[in-house]
């Protein structure tokens, strides 16, 4: 009877130690995650009048990137979003109407139907190609867009990315 106690104290030692180990590798990796963000943000560019913005993003981690939600300026539900999905040859386009002729070759979807792969590119440093997938975050607001955030979620954990374009605006 002294000996089952003693090997159950034993196992259950090994099992708290083996859960520590498990807690500290989670904390970690969350941490490890959180401080290097996947989300790359290259190309900004805005229409005339900055009531139409287009975010290049590309996805430097390695699972997938959903977008959860977008607001522009000072946390404002933008008029209409949605993402381009075109290639590295075509790039993006900056419209006002997703529906129109000239729009339609650039492959706008609805943001919850967008998962970004992993590995793609928001800058073009030589590493991309002609055929490469790139993603364009396009959004078009009643008022000029100072700020676009972007709420994404990847590895179940959540992120927000504040991107500027106050710089644009005021010159």
């Amino acid at each position: 009877m002294k000996k089952q106690r003693l090997r159950m104290g034993k196992l259950k030692k090994k099992l708290w130690i083996f859960a520590l180990l498990v807690a500290i590798f989670m904390g970690g990796f969350y941490f490890l995650v959180k401080g290097y963000p996947p989300l790359d943000i290259g190309t900004l560019a805005s229409s005339n009048d900055h009531k139409s913005v287009v975010v290049g993003m590309g996805n430097k981690g390695f699972g997938e990137v959903k977008i959860l939600g977008v607001s522009v300026n000072n946390d404002e539900k933008p008029s209409k979003t949605k993402v381009q999905v075109s290639s590295a040859s075509q790039g993006f386009i900056i419209t006002d109407d997703y529906d129109n002729q000239g729009s339609k070759p650039y492959g706008f979807q609805n943001i919850e139907d967008i998962a970004m792969k992993a590995g793609t590119s928001a800058s073009d440093e030589g590493t991309t190609t002609k055929n490469d997938e790139i993603y364009g975050l396009s959004v078009i607001h009643h008022e000029a867009i100072n700020r676009v955030n972007i709420k994404y979620s990847y590895l179940g954990i959540t992120f927000d990315e504040m991107v500027s374009f106050e710089a644009k605006v005021n010159r």
